[in-house]
């Protein structure tokens, strides 16, 4: 064979199989960054998680609410005066100055209540006159901790005596922190709405039933991200720890999803479901 045609068939090869190389280093590095891109910056597991702690710190911050409501009704409204929420562990001082009312709901270092919660710590509260129906309250939670989770921070309720329903209702503005046992902290943030639907007049708290919607943005300590709004109203029992039915539409870290909690059965459990898959959540 000629040598020169010999050279240039080995000349050929080489640049040949370095153009392949190219090729399948240019392909590979393409489906690399490809599938890098539609893979989850969370892991659906880690999204469960976060999504129960979520949760939790509704139901506590929810149940703060409640002990909230329920105190100013006894004290304002003469409702639930024959079976009172609050036992003798529950110290109540009310003090009054200048036309502003001052409460205080002590719990000491742990108090039971008949629904079965355990909490500590205080509540203080400070309000106006009314003026047409309505009242502005603030709220502080002072080393207050509710089933194992602690909640500091305060705001605003704007309480009104009738909503347009004619139900009494309370507009929550949040800024509080959470505090879970194992160390993690939840910054919570957003505006709850309560419609006192059934049990108003009724002289106990244990017939007691609100309605929750609003919306709220949870930041965690760990980095995870939150946000809910509510789609179907939270139905809260009074002698019920968790929400009984209602759904949520969630966001978490750039994922959508639901949070279904039930027929109204009074239960620790919800559904939590993230494309398509659902996932049985179990509060605490």
């Amino acid at each position: 064979m000629n040598p020169l045609k010999n050279r240039i068939m080995k000349t050929n090869v080489f640049y040949t199989g370095i153009v392949g190389m190219v090729l399948a280093l240019f392909t590979f590095t393409a489906c690399n960054k490809e599938e890098t891109a539609n893979e989850p910056t969370v892991s659906q597991s880690e999204m469960v998680n976060a999504s129960k702690d979520a949760t939790e710190a509704d139901n506590a911050t929810d149940g703060a609410f409640s002990l909230i409501e329920t105190a100013y009704s006894e004290i304002e409204e003469n409702e639930g005066r024959n079976a009172s929420l609050f036992p003798d562990c529950t110290t109540i001082t009310i003090t009054s100055e200048n036309g502003v009312t001052f409460v205080t709901l002590d719990f000491g270092l742990g108090c039971e209540l008949p629904n079965g919660n355990i909490v500590s710590g205080k509540i203080h509260l400070t309000y106006g006159p009314k003026q047409n129906g309505t009242r502005t309250i603030t709220y502080q939670f002072e080393n207050f901790v509710f089933n194992d989770k602690g909640i500091a921070g305060g705001g605003t309720i704007f309480r009104e005596r009738n909503n347009a329903n004619g139900n009494p209702q309370a507009t929550i503005h949040l800024n509080l922190h959470v505090l879970f046992p194992s160390g993690a902290l939840a910054d919570v943030s957003g505006t709850k709405v309560r419609e006192w639907i059934e049990g108003m007049g009724s002289g106990t708290w244990m017939d007691n039933v609100f309605l929750v919607t609003g919306n709220r943005t949870i930041n965690f300590s760990t980095g995870f991200e939150s946000y809910a709004i509510v789609t179907e109203a939270l139905r809260r029992e009074a002698t019920c720890r968790y929400f009984v039915s209602g759904v949520l539409d969630i966001t978490r870290n750039g994922h959508n999803g639901t949070l279904d909690f039930g027929d109204g059965t009074c239960d620790n459990l919800a559904i939590l479901t993230i494309d398509g898959v659902e996932y049985e959540i179990i509060l605490h």
